[in-house]
Order: structure tokens, then sequence, then C-alpha cells
């Protein structure tokens, strides 16, 4: 399937009935899990137009990639790693 493809599907599955309906997760995960997926989430947020192999960060709206970077947030904070993602950051970044 190429980008335009999943393009299409992932924006027919966004229109259907009740995807815009606020869920409750109630998620019992390790400390070291939250971090890998903050890492994760966080890589593919950064990387440049055209990277991502799907496409579907290129068309993903603005809200829907704020609302990944307040999950991030909200889960690092849960887990008390804000502290020791900002650490991280700055080593990854010297």
């Amino acid at each position: 399937m190429n980008k335009s493809d999943v393009a299409k599907v992932y924006n027919t599955l966004m229109c259907t009935p009740g995807m815009s309906e606020v869920v409750k997760v109630d998620l019992r995960i390790k400390c070291s899990t939250v971090l890998l997926l903050a890492q994760v989430i966080n890589k593919g947020l950064n990387s440049k137009p055209g990277e991502d192999p799907t496409g579907l960060l290129d068309i993903t709206s603005k809200e829907g990639i704020k609302e990944l970077e307040d999950l991030v947030s909200s889960c690092l904070e849960k887990a008390k790693l804000t502290e020791l993602i900002g650490m991280l950051q700055q080593l990854h970044s010297s």
C-alpha cells in the first residue's frame, strides 16, 4: 500500500462515527515502558516531512499532533519522569 492509499484509509477511519469521542484509558504500565513510548512518539513527531514511512504524520492535523504531545507530557508527569526525560534530551543534544 502506498502513502496515498494509507492516507485515504486513515482519513476514512477518522471520519467514522464516534472517532471524535473522548475515551478514558486506564493503563498500568512500567515506567520503562512510559519512557520508551515517550521516546518513540517524540521521535516520530520530530521527524521531517516525508520521513514517516506511513505518511500518517504528514496528514495529521495540528490539533492531533498537539494531543499526542500532551499525551506524552501527561504520561511522563504521572510516571514522574519529566526531569529524567529533560536530562536525556540535554545529553542527546550535546
